[in-house]
């Protein structure tokens, strides 16, 4: 069974920056490609980032490319989404995601489908 726990979300104002963390707990979690989601009021949840189980790849999406960095600690417990520049469209919940069957060296999944454990969310509002 695995348990993710994320938090660092809260209310900042455009250009402001956050950074999330998702705590895992659970075995072989250093085995497990990562990922980040968002769902903002009346949208379907979105990807937004995601890395391999060695940390050596990375994906993001277009909206976010040159603002967010995803990263895992070497004891690969944590994930952390670094956000910069945030803007008024960044707003919604973010949920951390583990993918339990593995993958490849690189591999790196961006459809929600592909993740079997999600965290419960940390909200994320920015002003303008």
């Amino acid at each position: 069974q695995v348990q993710l726990v994320e938090s660092g979300g809260g209310l900042v104002q455009a250009g402001d920056s956050l950074r999330l963390s998702c705590a895992a707990s659970g075995r072989a979690f250093s085995r497990y490609p990562m990922g980040w989601f968002r769902q903002a009021p009346g949208k379907e949840r979105q990807f937004v980032s995601a890395i391999s189980w060695s940390g050596r790849e990375t994906e993001y999406a277009d909206s976010v490319k040159g603002r967010f960095t995803i990263s895992r600690t070497n004891a690969q417990t944590t994930v952390y989404l670094q956000m910069n520049s945030l803007k008024p469209d960044d707003m919604a919940v973010y949920y951390c995601a583990a993918r339990s069957l593995g993958g490849g060296y690189i591999d790196v999944y961006t459809e929600s489908k592909m993740y079997d454990y999600w965290g419960q969310g940390t909200q994320v509002t920015v002003s303008s």
